[in-house]
């Protein structure tokens, strides 16, 4: 299974996201747009992951950036800048998640059985060798999507933006041993709702 990463962040990313924050601290709008330029496809990516859909996670996208402007002149950099970038993420899509759940608009149940059925629908139409990973990337989504979000969250940090396990603890608020429970508790239910699908895969 073929993972989708982010280039590798380093010492220098950093220093240029200090940078880039200090001169938004200050006004500075030319600063502010190369940020976003830099960080916008990993938090849509992120929020897409989390929410299942593309034009809320434009909208929490700018959010996180317009909380990033505003406090921007409080910001310190006591720790790398995606960590404080996922932290906003993290806020925002837990209170957009538990907003939904107190409208009642899908329940886990709902949400739980809509995913399932995802995955079984993949595994039911037995693609042509090129479209497999295709398909097999839809399965992952939605097993992803029926995950708890504490877990769905850690999952998504790790596969996707390749964040540490010591990274994804600050995001969430967790230790570091909190965070590897976690994600072997996901890893676990990810491939408890994917056997069916590689199975057939498998076997094709």
């Amino acid at each position: 299974m073929e993972t989708e990463t982010q280039p590798t962040r380093t010492d220098d990313d950093s220093e240029v996201d200090f940078g880039l924050m200090a001169r938004i601290g200050a006004g500075d709008h030319e600063a502010f747009r190369l940020l976003v330029e830099r960080h916008q496809h990993a938090v849509i990516g992120t929020v897409a992951k989390m929410l299942g859909n593309p034009s809320d996670a434009e909208d929490i996208s700018q959010q996180v950036f317009l909380r990033i402007w505003r406090n921007a002149r409080r910001y310190r950099p006591d720790a790398k800048f995606t960590t404080y970038l996922f932290t906003i993420t993290r806020n925002l899509v837990f209170n957009e998640t538990r907003r939904r759940s107190r409208k009642k608009e899908v329940s886990a149940d709902e949400r739980e059985e809509s995913s399932q059925q995802q995955i079984e629908d993949s595994a039911d139409r037995r693609p042509d060798a090129q479209m497999l990973q295709a398909e097999l990337q839809t399965a992952v989504d939605a097993a992803i999507a029926a995950l708890p979000e504490s877990q769905r969250m850690a999952v998504v940090l790790r596969r996707y933006e390749q964040l540490s396990y010591e990274e994804i603890a600050a995001v969430l608020g967790l230790s570091v041993s909190a965070v590897k429970s976690l994600l072997f508790r996901a890893r676990s239910a990810l491939r408890d709702s994917l056997s069916g699908y590689l199975q057939h895969s498998g076997g094709g």
